[in-house]
């Protein structure tokens, strides 16, 4: 077969998860996901668990190293102080406007549907809030006691922080540095071959993830629970194909259609593994490979995305409080609609970008609006299914703001941009670096 007619990661990647799909409601329809029988013992929590859960944990494995490379040849690569601060204010100004867009819009969509209203039934359903972090230890936090501690624990804020600090020290030490700075060069560069390989087994592992979640969720609680899901997912699709799409327009005046076409890959992932973090470095490989954007600004707004940016999320805490409001004949009225607001904008700083964290988020506006926190256990049985569609969307959400900061900083090479076929490849070591048709600037 021709290099040309090989299908390429992207199609690969598509194909596993359709196959998962159907494979997994296929095994729960069938009855064959008892508990004790031999497909669940040995196939969904032996094979597809462990070879799920052995790729995530790979990516994850690579997110740190990954996170202060990149970062730390971005910020040496702009070179100018003044400009990283444009890049950062641009990026933070642009992740809290649509995740303050996201949430208000799924609070009108879901309260104009009426989701919840006549159920009137308790949940037998148990859900134990976390205890929140408070946001002024959320601000504390960036300046990290330990850096070390920091990247062990994978605190993104700490180690952006730090990474940024130490790259400005680089600079400031002039022809000094410079050794430094290529020593960071070949450090990114193994990084982005060790995402290569890891990226060979994607097609497989993402199979395994979406047949084990399909298989374990089936339809039955789907139907439980279709107006709620239908409204949430609804909401999600509203914003990635319509919100986020008029900012890139307005923002950068680039065709939304090309940005949708390669920015598959990346929601695929972000789906499957159900965490940003974790997606870091397919998203940080797609937005400077696919989109054209210099490894100097995607190597700081996509990690920074990852830690901010929780448009999902905002939209599943606006559908969820307006449907357990209904449901418990709780009236938040506009005070409490905008209390909502607030408070999920601000618990989007410096929230961990894994599975699971939007429950945790939740139970903290919950208690600042008065609703009950068992309440979350109604939505609790398809959160998991519905964490993974809300992740596609925080990842989409990171690769549109990157792009449009590196368009408003002329550092976005629209030949790459606009070539469907760039960085799209079959076979993956031969995937060009950042650095290699990207320049640094002195």
């Amino acid at each position: 077969m021709s290099e040309d007619k090989k299908m390429s990661l992207t199609v690969k990647v598509l194909l596993g998860m359709s196959l998962g799909i159907v494979l997994g409601l296929a095994i729960n329809l069938l009855g064959l996901a008892d508990e004790g029988s031999f497909i669940r013992v040995y196939v969904i929590d032996g094979l597809f668990y462990v070879v799920g859960a052995m790729f995530v944990n790979a990516l994850k494995m690579l997110v740190v190293p990954l996170v202060f490379f990149s970062l730390l040849v971005g910020v040496c690569g702009i070179g100018d102080i003044a400009e990283l601060g444009r890049v950062g204010g641009k990026a933070f100004g642009l992740y809290i406007m649509t995740t303050a867009i996201a949430i208000a819009m799924a609070i009108a969509l879901a309260a104009s549907t009426g989701i919840g209203e006549g159920m009137d039934q308790e949940t037998d359903a148990s859900f134990q809030a976390p205890e929140a972090t408070p946001i002024a230890e959320v601000f504390i936090g960036i300046i990290p006691t330990n850096p070390v501690q920091s990247m062990a624990a994978g605190d993104m804020l700490p180690l952006i922080f730090w990474t940024i600090i130490l790259g400005i020290c680089i600079l400031k030490l002039g022809s000094e540095g410079a050794r430094v700075i290529r020593a960071a060069e070949v450090g990114n560069d193994v990084m982005m071959k060790m995402v290569n390989i890891v990226m060979a087994v994607a097609p497989y592992a993402v199979f395994a993830l979406i047949a084990k979640s399909m298989a374990d969720l089936g339809i039955e609680l789907l139907l439980q629970l279709l107006g709620y899901v239908a409204v949430l997912v609804g909401a999600l699709m509203l914003h990635l194909f319509v919100t986020l799409m008029i900012v890139l327009k307005v923002f950068s005046g680039l065709s939304p259609l090309i940005f949708l076409k390669k920015i598959r890959n990346v929601q695929v992932f972000g789906f499957s593994t159900a965490s940003s973090n974790a997606t870091i470095p397919v998203t940080l490989r797609t937005v400077v490979d696919r989109m054209g954007v210099n490894n100097s600004v995607g190597s700081f707004t996509v990690p920074f995305g990852a830690t901010i940016n929780m448009d999902g999320t905002a939209i599943m805490q606006g559908v969820v409080t307006v449907f357990v409001a209904n449901v418990y004949g709780i009236d938040l009225g506009l005070t409490g609609y905008l209390t909502v607001i607030l408070m999920a904008v601000l618990a989007s700083i410096g929230t961990a970008g894994v599975p699971g964290v939007g429950l945790v988020m939740l139970s903290m506006v919950f208690s600042q609006v008065g609703l009950p926190i068992e309440g979350i256990g109604l939505i609790i049985g398809v959160d998991r299914l519905m964490d993974m569609i809300r992740t596609a969307v925080n990842v989409s959400g990171d690769a549109v703001v990157s792009t449009i900061v590196a368009k408003s900083e002329g550092e976005l090479d629209l030949s790459i941009y606009n070539d469907p076929q760039a960085g799209l490849v079959s076979t993956l070591p031969d995937v060009p670096l950042p650095h290699e048709h990207h320049s640094y600037k002195a």
